[in-house]
């Protein structure tokens, strides 16, 4: 998953990053409001995670404008600013989410789950798709009930397709998913990525739409 964070804190911000990144998300990391709105711009993230207190330009200025070009993506507030009106004018000025520093990654981490849920329309903690079952929170795959064993881009890429079922990802699009823009990518990275994930759960299941990209097919009863 591909994510923006905007943070001009080194410290908080390099932990954020590191910890992400360790926990397969593809992070860019960004430190002051032009920059987001930059990034924002020309680059594809499925979601951002926000300080209000930025130089150059703040938060909610960011949050505002990104809302008046009609962008929905998921948007969670972090800052230390913790009264009730500050919380309000976050979520009026279109935020989705709100939490206040010092936090714990791993709720950070369970409230980027419920956000990518909600935006999906899954009520289900898990994705099931026929034999195979994905859960994002402890990042583990069975397949006919056993364990099937991914790298962390492997897991990634197969989450973006179990969420975009019945829908072609072009290259392109996968590749925004797993890595961040710091990231030296090969030219075939994708198709060893997509090569590997087939070995492991079945060549059947990602189908090839030559010269488009890449599909997983719903399920009959989707």
């Amino acid at each position: 998953m591909r994510v923006l964070l905007v943070e001009d804190d080194e410290m908080l911000g390099g932990g954020l990053q590191s910890g992400l990144t360790q926990d397969g998300y593809a992070v860019d990391w960004v430190k002051d409001g032009d920059a987001a709105e930059l990034f924002l711009r020309t680059e594809e993230y499925e979601i951002v995670i926000l300080d209000l207190g930025l130089p150059k330009k703040s938060g909610l200025e960011v949050l505002k404008h990104l809302r008046s070009e009609g962008s929905d993506i998921p948007v969670l507030i972090l800052t230390a600013r913790d009264s009730v009106d500050d919380r309000v004018k976050g979520l009026d000025c279109g935020a989705d989410d709100y939490m206040i520093k010092p936090f714990d990654l791993d709720e950070l981490n369970a409230r980027i789950r419920a956000l990518m849920r909600r935006r999906s329309g899954r009520a289900e903690t898990v994705i099931t798709h026929g034999e195979l079952i994905i859960d994002p929170a402890s990042h583990t795959v069975q397949l006919r009930g056993e364990p099937v064993d991914l790298s962390p881009r492997e897991f990634t890429l197969l989450e973006k397709l179990l969420e975009s079922r019945g829908r072609v990802l072009s290259r392109s699009q996968l590749e925004q998913s797993i890595y961040s823009w710091k990231d030296e990518v090969d030219s075939n990275a994708v198709e060893v990525h997509i090569h590997h994930l087939r070995k492991k759960i079945g060549s059947e299941m990602i189908r090839t739409v030559r010269g488009v990209g890449y599909i997983i097919d719903k399920a009959p009863k989707e």
